[in-house]
């Protein structure tokens, strides 16, 4: 008997306009008792096939789809001309020009639902976050391996996000040379060290390649404050760049200290940088209370709404410390600003940010949209691929 998902009359038309996603409550009937991760067909209400979808028994996203075409096979073949296609338009896109860390996959927008891998100079990090991909994980690491050959795999699915799917989280080398500290990485011409068994996300936030350019770019001769900092990605540009000065702020002390070794290894003025541990929300209010201020300020902050149903709350949280960035920002400067929550989107970032600009009493202009890079593609039919939203706000002299 065909293993399939039969929806309610009318809920195919998501799926219609090549949306990759089945939600639980479009489903009517799950017919051949198909386990976690099994390959499903989904078929509308009167019988239709639409897609061969990877199932999920336990997750509000019941199926992720595979392939439209009836008469694709879902085999090691399938996740072999998906990954291979992946790596070629990386290479089409020219990222290598710009270093050697990058995304090799970023998940529905590759065609590989659930499956992130980014490169680490000779290491692959990769997660696994969906039951469909779970069931195939021995098989991509083995076509990693001949279509790759890295010098080690790394496995990072600890995301939260698997406990959604009923998979325990987990995170080990899966092959290859065990990983002895951090690797190092070349980005647009500096070094970063990346802690790719314990460090944020993958290990280094690769979505902000193209932007550390742009502060690169605005830094010079200025005043900079860095806030959620990390390892210094955004610090070390702005040093590149010819800032007068940096005060780079995180909560994290082991990543402030992977910033000042990538500061040493870079051979860059250590006296221009001060590197500051504490939270970001009382540090700016501190700040303000000391009269500070500065040219250029950049809010990279951690995910505040993973869904919509969190971004009310999530609004507080971006309002409160762009509010505070103004007020800190003398006339005449830049604030670059950043949200990765996918429940927040750009309409509504651009609106928060324009009632901080409001509230603290100035005149800004938004003179740039900021994005993921060219590694991170977006389906045309899967607008969630696109999570980061970022703009370059300047500060009028009144």
């Amino acid at each position: 008997m065909e293993k399939s998902i039969h929806l309610h009359p009318g809920r195919e038309k998501s799926l219609l306009r090549r949306h990759p996603w089945v939600f639980s409550g479009a489903i009517q009937q799950v017919k051949g008792e198909p386990a976690a991760g099994d390959t499903v067909a989904i078929r509308a209400a009167n019988g239709e096939f639409l897609a061969w979808c990877a199932y999920s028994p336990v997750s509000q996203i019941r199926a992720r789809v595979w392939t439209w075409d009836p008469a694709e096979e879902v085999n090691i073949d399938f996740f072999r001309r998906r990954l291979a296609s992946a790596i070629n338009l990386r290479r089409k896109c020219g990222v290598e020009a710009g270093g050697d860390a990058y995304r090799l996959v970023h998940g529905e927008s590759d065609g590989l639902p659930g499956l992130v891998i980014d490169r680490y100079a000779g290491v692959l990090s990769v997660q696994i976050l969906s039951a469909g991909m779970e069931r195939w994980r021995e098989t991509v690491f083995h076509l990693l391996s001949e279509l790759m050959q890295p010098d080690s795999i790394y496995e990072r699915s600890d995301a939260e996000v698997r406990r959604l799917e009923g998979l325990v989280e987990r995170s080990a080398l899966v092959t290859g040379k065990a990983l002895e500290g951090a690797i190092w990485i070349n980005e647009n011409g500096l070094m970063f060290p990346v802690d790719v068994a314990g460090g944020h996300k993958t290990g280094f936030y690769l979505d902000q390649r193209s932007n550390r350019k742009v502060v690169r770019n605005l830094a010079r001769g200025r005043k900079v404050l860095d806030c959620f900092s990390y390892s210094g990605g955004f610090t070390l540009n702005a040093l590149v760049g010819e800032a007068e000065s940096v005060l780079a702020v995180d909560s994290s002390a082991d990543a402030l200290h992977a910033g000042q070794q990538a500061l040493e290894r870079n051979q860059l003025d250590a006296t221009r940088v001060t590197w500051l541990e504490g939270d970001v929300f009382q540090v700016l209010r501190t700040l303000r209370d000391k009269g500070e201020t500065f040219d250029l300020i950049v809010l990279d902050p951690p995910k505040f709404a993973p869904t919509q149903a969190q971004a009310q709350r999530a609004a507080r949280g971006y309002k409160d410390i762009n509010l505070l960035a103004f007020k800190l920002l003398n006339p005449g400067g830049f604030l670059v600003t950043f949200s990765c929550s996918g429940g927040v989107d750009l309409p509504l970032f651009q609106k928060i940010v324009a009632g901080a600009a409001l509230d603290a009493g100035v005149e800004a202009s938004f003179i740039q949209r900021l994005g993921q890079d060219v590694d991170h593609p977006v389906g045309l039919y899967f607008p969630e691929g696109e999570y980061l939203k970022g703009m370059v706000v300047f500060v009028h002299t009144q």
